[in-house]
């Protein structure tokens, strides 16, 4: 495995078009419990909605934003022209990889989740979409209104959701961010003794989306995974 630097996961998000409730476009609200995000984006427009204890806000996003939170920020992407970005993600991609909860209404959260949570093609995509909405703009309202412990509330749900997978999650850790870290500790160590030999490892490698896009929480995802780099010299 040749780990993007830093342990980090990126991908290339066409953000959807489809309309919604509200009267705005975009992609499936959610959050996630361990794992900051960045949004680089890289054309059109549009903006990010969040939910936290400051309560709700909205960041424009157009060519050039990078816009990134830490991990409890509640997100939803709206799409007002052919809104493109990059993602950057804390351990290798964890964020498309496990590390998300919809905003679903109170009593999917407490139910039948993972039913709900699947989307394998456009229609499957709309319904969790907008099944995520619904939730989202509930639990903006409760937020507004000044009600006491209304994302406390989520959260609960959206850990209770993921204790029984934080365990691989942290093996992705250890494997990917954990593990970049300590190579520049050993590196470090190298050139205090005036070591080369890891320079000698020296190599250029690529990733390439590959396959058809994906129908992801936001939009249509390239995926660029970590465990794909390879040398063109290979």
């Amino acid at each position: 495995m040749t780990p993007f630097p830093g342990g980090v996961g990126i991908s290339g998000l066409r953000v959807y078009d489809w309309p919604t409730v509200d009267g705005l476009c975009g992609g499936s609200p959610h959050v996630h419990l361990t794992c900051a995000e960045c949004y680089f984006v890289v054309g059109g427009e549009g903006s990010v909605q969040t939910l936290t204890r400051r309560g709700f806000a909205e960041t424009p996003l157009r060519e050039g934003t990078v816009a990134w939170f830490t991990p409890g920020t509640i997100h939803r992407l709206v799409n007002a022209d052919n809104l493109r970005i990059i993602v950057i993600m804390q351990n290798s991609g964890l964020p498309e990889a496990g590390d998300a909860v919809f905003t679903f209404p109170a009593s999917v959260l407490a139910g039948n989740y993972a039913a709900h949570a699947q989307a394998g093609d456009e229609e499957s995509a709309r319904r969790r979409r907008d099944l995520a909405l619904e939730g989202f703009l509930e639990l903006r309202r409760r937020v507004e209104a000044g009600e006491d412990g209304a994302l406390d509330d989520f959260y609960r749900a959206a850990v209770r959701l993921k204790q029984g997978v934080v365990d691989d999650w942290e093996k992705r850790w250890r494997a990917g961010a954990l593990a970049s870290a300590e190579r520049t500790g050993e590196h470090l160590d190298l050139l205090r003794g005036g070591d080369i030999a890891h320079l000698a490892e020296a190599d250029i490698h690529v990733m390439r989306a590959e396959g058809p896009q994906r129908f992801g929480m936001c939009g249509r995802l390239d995926v660029h995974d970590p465990a794909e780099g390879r040398s063109p010299h290979d």
